[in-house]
């Protein structure tokens, strides 16, 4: 008998599939498709003929954990610990898993702001937990008085992602507020705050969990190299908690991957010395700008746009169907691969919004908006 029945192959192998049997370009799956920094693949080229192959310590490449506390400090202005404090993990996936094993019981609830990205229900019910899915408002900002109606004495978790995959919504200084009111109002509450796309953001500044003291004690940061620097296929990232939640984290990590790709973690922490994360928001904003002015003439209407690097757009104009037929059709019929939103949310809404990735190179995208202005 099945431990999740109900969970099948996830939407983006499905979606890179079909574009690839179509010979579509695939602006479905969250991966860049330009080339890695130069000066990261030299480093990796150095350090692959230096001793350097086994394992690394549970917690991480203490140099690489010198580095993100630095990090931290620098974007944050937050001082954290690298021996009790942060833990380097097999991506950011494998971190949001352990945390949900090491912390939530059975029986316990878990609140899910949908929609959601899929990799956060499995690890709640696979420990026993009730996932409580809670939809943002129209707009994709939180409705708090349905966030606050739905926490109560059992809720041990909220899972936040800001800056938001899939809608490229960024949170407020008067989110933080309500938040901080929420957690001060139940002590057994704790926060999961998904922060991959920290450092991809444009007109408006990424508020983390680190700009809020009063949430320290009560919040685990989620981080991902993959994403900030491109390189997806490594799965690096890290984790940032308090001591006695790190503690508990770090169990599960131990005896689920024990350890991080030793000849990564190394690159990484060389590269840290060179590289200026500062810099990515306006990398990933001149390819924001580029597509949307590519898909000007397409009838496509595209949603704002705050951070990461996806694009929402609304087909309502165009068609009636349903938004699996229509990234379907869009494959099939124009070549062009997108994301459904509705596998997003728990109650499968049919809100007529697609989801693109612009982390590709400028030929690629230039190709795909010449044929979905054929729609």
């Amino acid at each position: 008998m099945s431990k999740l029945p109900h969970i099948g192959t996830s939407i983006f192998t499905v979606m890179s599939q079909l574009a690839h049997e179509h010979g579509a370009i695939n602006l479905s799956q969250g991966f860049p498709n330009f080339p890695v920094d130069e000066r990261l693949t030299t480093i990796v080229a150095r350090l692959a003929q230096e001793n350097i192959h086994q394992y690394a310590p549970m917690a991480g490449y203490p140099p690489l954990l010198e580095k993100i506390v630095q990090l931290t400090q620098d974007s944050y202005n937050r001082a954290v610990s690298p021996k009790t404090e942060v833990l380097v993990t097999a991506g950011a996936t494998e971190g949001i898993f352990a945390t949900v094993q090491a912390l939530v019981r059975s029986g316990e609830e878990v609140v899910i702001l949908d929609p959601s990205y899929d990799c956060y229900e499995t690890p709640i019910l696979l420990c026993g937990a009730k996932p409580v899915h809670i939809s943002l408002n129209d707009d994709f900002t939180p409705n708090w008085e349905n966030i606050s109606r739905a926490v109560n004495s059992a809720t041990r978790m909220l899972i936040i992602n800001n800056p938001h995959n899939p809608t490229g919504k960024i949170w407020t200084a008067t989110d933080f507020e309500f938040l901080e009111k929420l957690v001060a109002s139940y002590p057994n509450l704790i926060i999961l705050s998904d922060e991959v796309y920290e450092y991809i953001t444009f007109e408006k500044k990424h508020i983390s969990v680190h700009h809020r003291p009063k949430l320290w004690e009560r919040s685990i940061s989620v981080s991902s190299f993959g994403k900030s620097f491109h390189i997806t296929g490594w799965k690096v990232g890290y984790l940032i908690a308090p001591e006695p939640l790190m503690q508990e984290i770090k169990k599960v990590h131990q005896f689920l991957v024990f350890s991080v790709n030793s000849v990564a973690q190394i690159a990484i922490s060389d590269y840290l010395d060179i590289v200026n994360v500062n810099e990515l928001g306006k990398f990933y904003q001149e390819k924001r700008d580029f597509f949307r002015a590519l898909m000007q003439p397409c009838p496509l209407e595209l949603l704002p746009c705050e951070g990461t690097y996806f694009q929402l757009a609304s087909y309502e104009k165009i068609s009636k169907e349903n938004d699996l037929d229509f990234t379907r059709r869009l494959v099939t019929e124009f070549g062009v691969a997108a994301i459904p939103l509705s596998p997003f949310y728990h109650h499968k809404p049919d809100l007529k919004l697609i989801r693109f990735c612009f982390a590709k190179d400028e030929e690629t995208l230039k190709e795909a908006a010449k044929r979905l202005q054929k729609l």
